[in-house]
């Protein structure tokens, strides 16, 4: 382009023109401005296209230079030319004007960009789940025979670091987030100790591994949370090494407040917002928690599908012990008995079984961990966003909204008051004292106005964040589907190499076909 043209070689009416299309506060044409321009050459669509085709609009803008490309490929058009690079190369004289009109109306052609869409959520499933995967690790600290106390391992993708966090760092984490991040979605923790008479048939062990897993679906949910994660409180707590982390947290929570007060377009959410959000809240709100109630269902069903793989591991087990104890029993059979001459040689051969046996045990043992590593910890982490999605609604309507009407309401007795001192004499500094308060009043309930509607805008993205997970109900699917495949094909595998033994057991009528 710097080749062919230069802004000294171009007419003056090209300058004219740049001026009268250019941004106001950036040098260069935003496309849009160019399409309009187009619009008024009264070309051909293919004549158009080509000319577009020919000028470079790199991130949405034309520069100067390119637009006076434009400008002589567009009179080249005009004079009935095709247009082409080539003719700006092949041109002696100097460019041809094109026909464009008056330029007072150019520039009414000039528009700012586009206003940025701050409202909806521009990220599909896979880019949040790329976003960053936190490993969390087991490390117990052992006393004696017993757990004294947990800590686990963090190892964030994103940062490249391992940190080492106690239950009570997630405690801290999680309270402070709540508190910066009230109007969005905050994953639930799980709790601190197993419940008295509530989780009985569950072992210490096992409850701390789930408690393990409750905090890895926590902390991913919040690492891939398109606001969470960008935020200073994430980051420290997944990369700070210092030896208290809690107190660091709270600093920081401290210094920037809650995102009602950092957020650039807080005060103007209402703008962003459509005329019948809360109808469009309440049709999402009852939609996801239909869409709960389902993924609950199907958890329930994985769950019991993964407990019944491990229970056939344990009856497979049990089954080729029993055939290795019927195997080893020496005694032996009556002389009348028809099947003595048999029963020593199929005796000998039971034993062998049982290594068969266990080795489909444990191919069933590592079904039920597939089930529950792929399909149930997948469901449970959905499960866990939805559940926080309605805890969310809950904060909004008895928090922000019922402050509103509170604050509306305490508002309305001051008036009262007031209006009761106007027609009741009274001392003035009293009034005076009244006045003030329900200044005060007023200027906290725009506060709460604003906060309120900034609570719907956050509302309303935090739907979109649930409907964007939706397509992880695929991920669950191909998930289970492969683990069944995996495990029938390695089930398989045994069984048939199983079959041929049978065979040389029984001789020709090998049991295998029912003479009953």
């Amino acid at each position: 382009m710097a080749g062919e043209l230069n802004e000294g070689s171009v007419p003056a009416y090209y300058r004219e023109v740049y001026e009268a299309v250019c941004g106001r506060t950036d040098e260069r044409v935003h496309v849009e401005v160019f399409q309009r321009l187009l619009q008024k050459t009264d070309l051909s669509r293919v004549a158009l296209g080509q000319i577009a085709e020919h000028v470079d609009s790199a991130d949405g803008f034309l520069s100067k230079l390119s637009l006076y490309k434009a400008l002589a490929l567009i009179a080249f058009a005009q004079q009935g030319k095709q247009p082409s690079p080539k003719l700006l190369e092949n041109c002696i004289q100097e460019l041809p004007k094109p026909q464009l009109g008056d330029l007072k109306d150019l520039r009414a052609l000039r528009m700012q960009p586009a206003p940025e869409d701050v409202l909806t959520l521009s990220q599909t499933l896979d880019k949040l789940l790329a976003g960053d995967s936190v490993q969390v690790e087991l490390i117990p600290e052992k006393k004696g025979l017993f757990l004294k106390h947990v800590e686990y391992q963090l190892t964030s993708q994103r940062y490249k670091i391992s940190v080492y966090r106690r239950y009570s760092d997630f405690d801290v984490f999680h309270e402070v987030l709540l508190q910066r991040f009230s109007y969005r979605v905050v994953p639930a923790m799980p709790p601190k100790r197993m419940l008295k008479g509530v989780l009985t048939n569950v072992s210490e062990r096992e409850f701390i591994e789930g408690r393990r897993r409750a905090l890895g679906r926590f902390i991913n949910l919040v690492a891939r949370h398109p606001i969470l994660s960008e935020d200073e409180l994430l980051k420290t707590f997944l990369t700070f090494n210092g030896s208290d982390v809690q107190t660091k947290l709270r600093d920081a929570y401290k210094r920037m407040g809650d995102e009602f007060m950092t957020n650039r377009i807080a005060t103007q959410a209402k703008e962003y917002l459509p005329a019948d959000i809360q109808a469009q809240f309440s049709t999402s709100r009852e939609l996801i928690k239909k869409i709960h109630n389902s993924f609950n269902r199907l958890r329930d069903r994985a769950e019991k599908m993964a407990e019944r793989s491990k229970e056939n591991a344990t009856d497979l087990l049990m089954f080729g012990r029993e055939l290795s104890l019927l195997g080893s029993d020496g005694s032996s059979l009556p002389p009348w008995a028809s099947s003595q001459a048999t029963w020593g040689t199929l005796r000998q051969s039971l034993k062998s079984l049982s290594v068969e046996f266990a080795e489909l045990s444990d191919k069933a043992a590592q079904q039920g961990s597939r089930e529950n590593d792929d399909v149930v910890e997948k469901l449970n982490l959905f499960l866990d966003l939805l559940q926080s999605y309605r805890d969310l609604c809950e904060r909004h309507e008895k928090g922000v909204l019922h402050e509103h009407q509170r604050a509306l309401h305490k508002y309305s007795v001051m008036k009262r008051q007031m209006m009761s001192a106007t027609v009741q004499p009274k001392e003035q500094a009293s009034v005076e004292q009244l006045e003030s308060r329900i200044v005060q009043q007023e200027n906290a309930i725009q506060t709460m106005e604003l906060r309120n509607y900034f609570s719907l805008f956050c509302l309303h993205q935090e739907t979109q964040l649930i409907f964007i997970y939706l397509p992880i109900t695929s991920h669950i699917l191909g998930a289970f589907v492969n683990s069944q495949v995996q495990g029938h094909r390695e089930m398989g595998q045994v069984w048939n190499e199983l079959q041929p033994k049978l065979g040389c057991l029984f001789g020709s009528n090998n049991g295998l076909k029912s003479d009953f």
